[in-house]
């Protein structure tokens, strides 16, 4: 990772304590960067359209070799799978945040159950994105959960 960001390793390991920091710490940035788009919509579609466009937007700017690699990578680490979770947490909080902000006037609870399952629908759309081998783009993996999901509900 130093070489390849062309510092030296006592560099890297000043900002990071280990390779494992960098990803946990770009699962952070995912999460506000969520946010922000959600707060960029429009409030007149459906939250859990805003939650969904707000996730392709992010995704969208992935490219899928990377993203399989550090799938990779989340999984083979005991300590990456463990901190996977708080990453789900902390986007989950951006997604409620946002749209409580988005719309203030709208219950809090159903804005929660929005963020909830809209990141069941995302560890889902990963889960068999990584299971097919990223035979296709994530972007129609996440699409396809929330047409199921909305599918269920009805």
């Amino acid at each position: 990772i130093a070489a390849a960001a062309g510092i030296s390793r006592r560099t890297f390991f000043h900002y990071f304590k280990s390779k494992d920091e960098v990803l946990f710490a770009s699962l952070g940035n995912h999460a506000s960067v969520v946010k922000a788009s959600i707060l960029a919509e429009p409030p007149t579609g459906t939250a859990i359209d805003i939650a969904r466009d707000a996730l392709l937007n992010i995704i969208g700017s992935f490219q899928g070799s990377q993203m399989m690699a550090t799938a990779k990578i989340m999984r083979e680490s005991k300590t990456l799978r463990s901190r996977r979770h708080t990453g789900y947490l902390q986007l989950e909080q951006a997604i409620f945040e946002g749209l409580c902000e988005l719309r203030p006037d709208q219950a809090r609870d159903s804005l929660r159950l929005v963020a909830l399952v809209t990141v069941v629908a995302l560890r889902l759309a990963v889960e068999t994105w990584q299971q097919q081998h990223a035979r296709h783009p994530l972007e129609g993996y996440v699409r396809d959960a929330f047409e199921r999901l909305k599918t269920e509900i009805r």
